[in-house]
């Protein structure tokens, strides 16, 4: 059976405390325009933001009536990369829809 060094008891190393922040979350923002349907914003809720039916449509008419909606809240790539997706597949159905993101 091994002997134990008691020496390496007195020499665990400590971890400083350090403060950990959250990353600043950014907003997704669908933007009106009279040309995308009401149909491919539903659509972009449901398939790109993962949104029920029920919270699509209802982000879809607040777009529709207000000229914006918050379709989510991200850290940066996540919500970077959602814009990028969303205006991926506008182009490619043709469709003029903005989407941009701000900070929350």
């Amino acid at each position: 059976m091994p002997e134990w060094d008691d020496d390496f008891d007195s020499s665990v190393i400590t971890e400083s405390e350090q403060e950990v922040t959250k990353p600043p979350l950014y907003k997704v923002l669908l933007h009106n325009d009279d040309y995308t349907t009401m149909e491919f914003v539903v659509f972009i809720l449901e398939f790109v933001f993962r949104q029920t039916s029920e919270e699509a449509n209802r982000i879809m008419w607040n777009v529709h009536r207000q000229g914006i909606g918050v379709a989510g809240v991200y850290t940066y790539e996540v919500a970077e990369s959602k814009v990028s997706k969303v205006e991926n597949l506008a182009r490619e159905y043709e469709y003029p829809l903005l989407c941009t993101m701000e900070e929350a």
